[in-house]
């Protein structure tokens, strides 16, 4: 299967949001609503008006495959829900015994530019449940800590990092490419961007529109101290 991911922000400032994505090297394959943006890169990113059930700042992994009945037959030993979405048709919840849970749809995305890529956070405590979900619909696994509490699941277009922690979706991005340049620029176009080192790489931080937590844009890793890359 060919699999794209799409990471979803809900927000009660979606301008704020759309400004960061142009910034940061998105593009948008249509103009933007207050309550439906969509921008594309590595990956998609999709900015949602707030619901009752999506508080501002909160986040969601929507997979995008070419072959949705594929994707449920390979999803056969999971819990699994399938829905008719308005404007999207079938779509397939995949809950995790955690409580997170991820949907699925069929369409495709292809990636317009590899600078910038969505990167949405999985955490939970057992990560093999989630890889295996993932793996299912043809993601796979790339870089590793060596404790167990990351992997990185790459696909086709965008990619997912499982983390050990309380079950919830956290918001991330990758970054290839010089970070100061692109911090310099998120500064330039208003946002209070800074980078800092991190043990597994650089990232860049800015505050978040909604208020709720730092967006984190992560620089590509390079040092493998304390992890390994996982041969397909």
């Amino acid at each position: 299967m060919s699999v794209t991911i799409q990471q979803l922000l809900y927000t009660e400032h979606p301008e704020q949001w759309w400004a960061l994505a142009e910034h940061l090297g998105f593009r948008a394959p249509y103009e933007p609503t207050p309550e439906w943006g969509e921008f594309h890169a590595d990956g998609v990113f999709a900015v949602h008006r707030v619901t009752g059930g999506h508080p501002p700042g909160s986040a969601d992994i929507h997979v995008l495959v070419d072959d949705l009945a594929a994707a449920a037959s390979a999803l056969a030993s999971f819990t699994v829900e399938r829905e008719v979405m308005e404007g999207v048709g079938d779509v397939l919840i995949v809950r995790a015994a955690s409580g997170i849970s991820i949907s699925v749809s069929q369409g495709t995305a292809p990636a317009v530019s590899h600078e910038i890529s969505v990167q949405p956070l999985w955490f939970q405590a057992d990560l093999a449940e989630p890889r295996a979900i993932l793996e299912e619909l043809g993601l796979h696994a790339g870089i590793a800590s060596d404790g167990g509490g990351w992997i990185e699941l790459q696909a086709a277009a965008g990619s997912v990092g499982l983390h050990a922690g309380e079950p919830k979706i956290g918001l991330s991005f990758e970054a290839r490419g010089d970070l100061d340049a692109l911090a310099a620029r998120l500064r330039e176009a208003g946002f209070a961007a800074s980078v800092v080192d991190e043990a597994f790489a650089r990232t860049i931080r800015i505050p978040d529109p909604d208020g709720v937590a730092e967006i984190w844009i992560n620089g590509v890793q390079d040092d493998l101290h304390g992890y390994h890359r996982i041969s397909s």
